[in-house]
């Protein structure tokens, strides 16, 4: 670490070091995007993945905060920037430095008002075009008169107001054409059965052929990061399982060791257990899901029942421990709520034996079928350069030969202890993406395999006091939920509720990559490219 500062220092003399849990510099709105190609290109530094990008409102300033972490040497980095124009807030846009960025970037406009120079879009992408204010500042007017029902449809922009910097270092408003003029644009979505939930596509097309894929989203967006700065730090795990509601015991599990890290608390091992294994078993569950709505959207009726039906026995077990079969609020600050029940070990047994069984019958019904695989293979190539650019993660990033697991990269509960395989393949299309979730499933019944018989006695959760505060600071944790890394940023000042709470989504990064990987492809393989990347969009929408 005190290489990096040295590196960054002798390049960067502004740059301002921090004590965090990371190496943490602070620069100039002005030198930013100078810090982020150093940063990436620096031969032993390589930061070229981009896992976090967070707005904040710190009252006399708006800025980001920037997670990087290197894929080579898997070190990190949190570089944070600011402007105290409140009126006309500006930042320099990394986008073309992460493609990533370019989304997020989008997201710290609609709720800070930040606006990105040489962001190519700086449309609205879950607020309407007319909403007035920025809910994510510390100073929003929350008067419901300010910003009433409206009772008509939002029009889309096909213009996109952006600022740019021109050769002479002018700063200047200039537009960007989303679609050209004689373009002929369809609509896909937002009808659930189309798009895997209330997500809208419209798509250019020359003839059959996709020229362009604008994603619309925002249409649950439930400000579920801005009510966690009015709950207690117990209160907020609640809303985590509905984010990514096919990842629930993944996701409270990356918030609930956030906060354990930073109130420095041990959870007995029989809780990382105990943890490990639902965070298996909901792994199996989601891609079983995504199995079966892969094969419907694909025309394999059949296939989606089997998936289904097999699924239960997974959603059984849950309910017999949690008390639920969709959101089980299990994960608590310390452990999990309650102890297992007598009969999870013989169930989980049970499932482990039929598993297999299961699996070959999956792939002689759908997996081998000749529509299935001209419909997947060769489809919706992702480069690994292009999935790391864009945070393409879990499975799909893994489909191009991305190995970015963070169960083997930053090993969390027992993941330490057991021995698994990470499933990667190089061919980054359609076909790959559906094959690693394949697999990943016979990898999660091996974990299984190992810690059925062999979960400790003891505590299944520290006692907390009921009032916690987090020590003062600004506090990351990612885990490798069921569509790629879920990361949960938390600011505290020292209160008993977080100054800042912020979802680090993988499906945003998977929505976010569509057109590159729609572009020259048929109208229908929009379809098979949109089953294979399994989005989930409560997760986008946050």
């Amino acid at each position: 670490m005190g290489n990096i500062q040295e590196k960054i220092g002798s390049f960067l003399p502004e740059a301002v070091f921090e004590e965090g849990q990371h190496t943490t510099v602070s620069v100039p709105a002005d030198k930013v995007h100078q810090l982020a190609l150093f940063l990436r290109d620096d031969a032993d530094l390589r930061f070229d993945y981009l896992a976090n990008l967070t707005g904040m409102d710190w009252g006399d300033r708006l800025g980001v905060i920037y997670h990087l972490n290197s894929t080579t040497f898997n070190h990190w980095i949190v570089v944070k920037t600011a402007t105290t124009d409140r009126e006309n807030p500006l930042l320099y846009s990394v986008g073309d430095v992460w493609a990533t960025a370019i989304i997020n970037e989008r997201e710290v406009h609609d709720f800070y008002g930040i606006r990105f120079i040489n962001n190519p879009d700086m449309r609205h992408i879950f607020l309407r075009n007319d909403w007035k204010g920025f809910p994510f500042r510390k100073d929003y007017d929350t008067n419901p008169e300010i910003n009433p029902i409206p009772l008509e449809s939002d029009e889309y922009l096909d213009i996109a107001p952006c600022v740019t910097e021109t050769e002479k270092g002018k700063i200047e408003e200039s537009t960007n054409t989303i679609f050209d003029k004689d373009d002929y644009v369809i609509n896909i979505g937002p009808q659930h059965p189309a798009t895997h939930g209330v997500l809208h596509f419209r798509v250019a097309l020359d003839g059959e052929i996709i020229k362009k894929v604008d994603p619309n989203c925002g249409y649950i967006h439930r400000g579920i990061e801005k009510m966690c700065e009015s709950l207690t730090y117990p209160q907020t795990l609640h809303l985590t399982d509905r984010l990514d509601y096919l990842s629930a015991h993944n996701n409270r599990h990356a918030l609930c060791l956030c906060i354990e890290d930073a109130l420095q608390v041990e959870v007995p091992e029989r809780a990382k257990y105990i943890r490990t294994m639902m965070d298996e078993l909901m792994r199996i569950s989601s891609h079983l899901l995504f199995w079966s709505t892969c094969c419907m959207d694909l025309g394999a009726l059949t296939a989606f029942f089997y998936g289904f039906r097999d699924r239960e026995k997974i959603l059984d077990i849950f309910e017999e421990t949690c008390g639920a079969r969709m959101t089980m609020n299990y994960n608590t600050i310390g452990g999990v709520m309650a102890d297992i029940h007598p009969n999870f070990q013989k169930r989980v047994k049970e499932l482990i034996a039929y598993l297999p069984k299961a699996l070959k019958e999956y792939h002689t019904v759908f997996t081998g079928n000749v529509i299935a695989q001209q419909r997947m293979k060769g489809i919706g190539y992702l480069t690994k350069e292009d999935a790391i650019s864009y945070s393409v993660t879990g499975p799909s990033g893994r489909g191009s030969g991305w190995a970015c697991d963070v169960r083997k990269r930053a090993p969390y509960g027992v993941y330490d202890k057991v021995d698994f395989k990470e499933i990667t393949r190089t061919e980054g299309d359609a076909f790959a993406r559906y094959m690693v979730r394949m697999d990943e499933i016979m990898e999660s019944v091996h974990i299984l395999e190992q810690l059925v018989d062999n979960i400790p006695e003891g505590d299944y959760a520290v006692k907390m006091k009921p009032i916690i505060k987090l020590p003062e600071g600004t506090y990351f944790r990612q885990v490798e939920a069921c569509r790629g890394a879920f990361g949960v940023l938390i600011e505290s000042k020292g209160e008993k509720y977080p100054y800042r709470v912020k979802f680090s989504s993988p499906g945003l990064a998977l929505v976010n990559v569509v057109d590159l990987l729609a572009r020259k492809n048929k109208i229908a393989d929009l379809i098979s490219i949109g089953a294979s990347l399994d989005y989930v969009v409560p997760d986008i929408d946050r």
